[in-house]
């Protein structure tokens, strides 16, 4: 089951059931797996600094059986900065992802 988990420093009221249900589509996309199989958490209202700063940030894991590897990684992480910079205003450069 492919889980996406984000930790991060943003308010609760930022994250909404229309991003959640886009992160999970997006998953599902990049991954090759089915959407019913997909999860996506975010846990917001983190005490976080990044670099001594405490502009939104975040780290966060995916974490999937097969479809992950450094060329394979290179692309979820294109598609994933984007849409969490897009949707939750979180800078690329202000969050990482780790691989499962």
């Amino acid at each position: 089951m492919p889980n996406f988990r984000l930790e991060t420093n943003i308010p609760k009221n930022k994250v909404t059931v229309d991003f959640l249900k886009q992160t999970t589509a997006l998953m599902a996309k990049t991954l090759g797996k089915p959407e019913s199989y997909c999860v996506a958490a975010v846990i917001p209202d983190q005490p976080m600094a990044w670099g001594g700063s405490t502009e939104p940030c975040g780290t966060a894991t995916l974490m999937s059986i097969g479809k992950l590897g450094v060329e394979e990684n290179k692309k979820h992480a294109a598609l994933l900065y984007d849409h969490i910079e897009k949707n939750l205003g979180i800078p690329r450069n202000r969050w990482r992802t780790f691989w499962l």
